[in-house]
C-alpha cells in the first residue's frame, strides 16, 4: 500500500481510483488560493485602517510592501499632525446657503464659522448661491479643499459635510429658517439667535452676506475669522495648480501689475454706471437691472453716482490712471477680471498706451481652461491666486474681491494695493479731460492723492451706526496683522509709502 502526502493530507493511492485522486488534489489547490487571497484581502484592509486611525502604526509594514513592490521612492513630507479636536456639546446644526459671487460667500463663510464656534453649534459644509446673476452650479469642494477646510478647524468647530438624515424632510423635520440681521454682534448672536436653535436644532441661515460686525467684536473671534480665511479656505488643488501655474508665466516675464478691471455687464447693469456706454448698451444693461428683482435699485442716475465715486472706471479712465501713476508702457498687466463689457473695442485704449496686456485667457490653453467654463467662481479664483501674488494690485471698484485681495496682500507683508480715490479721481480726469489740468498737473495730483492709498498699515476707519460706510474688516484685519507691543506703531495712520 502506498501513501502520499499531499498539502499535508495523505493519501492512500492503492484504495483510491484516479478520478477521485484528481479531484482532491483540486480541492487542496484551490483552498491554498483561497487561503492567500484571504490572507492578502486582511493584510491589505489591516494596512488600510491603519493608515485611517493611525498613519504611524503600520508605516514598518507598508514601507515593507513598498520595499518589494517598487523602486524606492523620495521622501515626501507628511503633512503637519492634526490638531485634537475640540470637546464641547453642541448645541445643533447650522446650515447655511451664501448667496453672491466667490469673495462675497469666502467673508460669509468665514462669518459663519465664527458664529458656530461662538454658539457651539455643529457646522454643516456651507452651500454655495447657484441662482444668482452668474448661475455657476459649483459646489463647495468645486472650488475649496473640502477635507483640509474640515480637519484645519477641528480645535474650534466642528464641521460636517451634511445633516443627519433624522433631521431630513424626508424624515418629517422641517427646519427653521432666517436671515440674520446684518453687521451682528455676538450679544445679538447670543440673545437672539441661540435660543432658536436651543428650540430647532437645525437652523438654517438663507442670507450670509455680511451678517457679522467690523468692529467690537471679541478678540479671538476676530482672529478665527482670519484663521479661516487665510488658512483654512484652500483652493482644491486643480485650481491650485492652474493659478500659481498662471504666476509662474507672469512672473517669468519679469513684475506684473494685476489690473482688477471690474468693468463688466454684471457690475454695470447692478450699479447703474454707463458712462462711456452708447445708448443702446445703456438700454441693454437697465433692462438685465430690471430682470433681477434682489437688485433693489432701479432707477439710477449714472453721472450722478459716477460723480460721488461709487463706479468702476472704464478700461479709457484706467489707461489715464496707470500712465499718470508713471507706470511705463512695456509694464505687464494682467486684466484679472471676466470678459469687459464692449470686449476689445473698449479695451483699445488701454491696451494702446500698455500693449503687455494679458488675460488668462491669451496665458493657458483652451483645454487648460475647459473644466472651469461656465464656472464663473472657478475662474474668479485663478483671478484671485493671480492678484494676491502680484507685484501691484490696482483695483478699479471696491468690491468684494478687491477688499478681500486687499486684505490678503496685508496679511502677507503689506504689498502694494493702490487703492483708488474714485471720487477725486473723477474731478481729476474731467478736468484733464476738458483742457482745465495740463497733464503734469494731472499726474501730479493724481500721485499726491494716492501717495497714503498704497495698502500700508493703517487703523481700519469706524463710523458709528454705519458699518457699510466704514472700513470692512476683511480688507483690513488689523487684530491679525501685528503681534504685541509695536502695534500701535505699525498702524499709526502716518505712515505713507512712495508711488512709483
Amino acid at each position: 500500500m502506498e501513501v502520499r502526502s499531499e498539502g499535508g493530507i495523505q493519501v492512500r493511492c492503492d484504495k483510491l481510483p484516479a478520478p477521485v485522486i484528481a479531484r482532491t488534489r483540486l480541492q487542496v489547490w484551490f483552498i491554498r488560493v483561497c487561503s492567500s487571497l484571504f490572507l492578502w484581502t486582511c493584510l491589505v484592509q489591516l494596512v488600510a485602517v491603519g493608515e485611517l486611525w493611525h498613519p504611524h502604526l503600520l508605516s514598518n509594514i507598508t514601507n515593507r510592501i513598498s520595499a518589494i513592490t517598487q523602486d524606492p521612492l523620495p521622501a515626501v513630507p507628511s503633512p503637519p499632525p492634526l490638531l485634537p479636536a475640540r470637546n464641547y456639546t453642541s448645541n445643533g446644526f447650522l446650515r447655511v446657503s451664501c448667496n453672491g459671487g466667490l469673495n462675497q460667500m469666502r467673508a460669509a463663510i468665514c462669518d459663519m464659522v465664527t458664529v458656530a464656534r461662538l454658539l457651539n453649534l455643529t457646522l454643516v459644509v456651507p452651500e454655495l448661491d447657484k441662482t444668482s446673476f452668474w448661475a455657476d452650479p459649483s459646489n463647495f469642494e468645486d472650488i475649496f479643499d473640502v477635507r483640509h477646510f474640515i480637519d484645519s478647524l477641528r480645535d474650534e468647530v466642528r464641521i460636517v459635510r451634511r445633516l443627519p438624515k433624522m433631521f431630513s424632510r424626508k424624515y418629517g423635520h422641517k427646519p427653521f429658517e432666517m436671515p440674520p440681521v446684518s453687521w451682528s454682534n455676538e450679544k445679538y448672536y447670543l440673545e437672539q439667535i441661540l435660543p432658536l436653535i436651543s428650540k430647532h436644532k437645525v437652523l438654517h441661515f438663507n442670507r450670509t452676506d455680511a451678517r457679522v460686525a467690523n468692529n467690537w467684536i471679541p478678540l479671538d473671534l476676530q482672529k478665527l475669522r482670519c484663521r479661516v480665511n487665510f488658512q483654512a479656505l484652500k483652493f482644491t488643488p486643480q485650481i491650485e495648480t492652474l493659478g500659481y501655474k498662471l504666476v509662474r508665466i507672469l512672473q517669468e516675464k519679469g513684475p506684473f501689475v494685476a489690473l482688477h478691471l471690474r468693468y463688466e455687464m454684471d457690475m454695470l447693469a447692478f450699479s447703474g454706471c454707463t458712462h462711456g456706454c452708447t445708448e443702446e448698451e445703456a438700454a441693454e444693461l437697465k433692462r438685465l437691472r430690471y430682470a433681477y428683482p434682489w437688485w433693489r435699485e432701479k432707477e439710477i442716475v449714472s453721472e450722478e453716482k459716477r460723480s460721488h465715486g461709487l463706479c468702476p472706471l472704464t478700461p479709457e479712465e484706467s489707461a489715464l490712471l496707470l500712465q499718470a501713476l508713471d507706470f511705463h508702457k512695456d509694464t505687464q498687466i494682467y486684466i484679472a477680471a471676466g470678459e469687459i463689457y464692449g470686449s476689445e473695442r473698449r479695451l483699445a485704449p488701454l491696451r494702446s498706451a500698455f500693449p503687455r496686456i494679458v488675460k488668462k485667457e491669451s496665458l493657458l490653453s483652451p483645454e487648460e481652461l475647459q473644466q472651469f467654463q461656465n464656472h464663473s467662481s472657478q475662474m474668479a479664483a485663478l483671478d484671485f491666486i493671480v492678484s494676491v501674488a502680484s507685484n501691484t494690485f490696482v483695483p478699479t471698484y471696491d468690491g468684494n474681491m478687491a477688499k478681500l485681495v486687499e486684505g490678503h496682500r496685508r496679511y502677507l507683508g503689506f504689498k502694494k494695493s493702490i487703492l483708488l480715490d474714485r471720487k477725486r479721481l473723477v474731478e481729476l480726469l474731467d478736468m484733464h479731460l476738458n483742457g482745465t489740468l495740463s497733464w503734469n498737473e494731472f499726474s501730479v495730483a493724481v500721485r499726491s492723492t494716492h501717495e497714503k492709498r498704497m495698502g500700508q498699515p493703517t487703523r481700519r476707519r469706524v463710523i458709528a451706526d454705519k458699518p457699510k460706510e466704514e472700513d470692512y474688516f476683511y480688507a483690513n484685519p488689523q487684530e491679525c496683522l501685528c503681534e504685541g507691543t509695536n502695534c500701535d506703531n505699525l498702524l499709526s495712520p502716518s505712515n505713507s509709502s512712495e508711488v512709483g
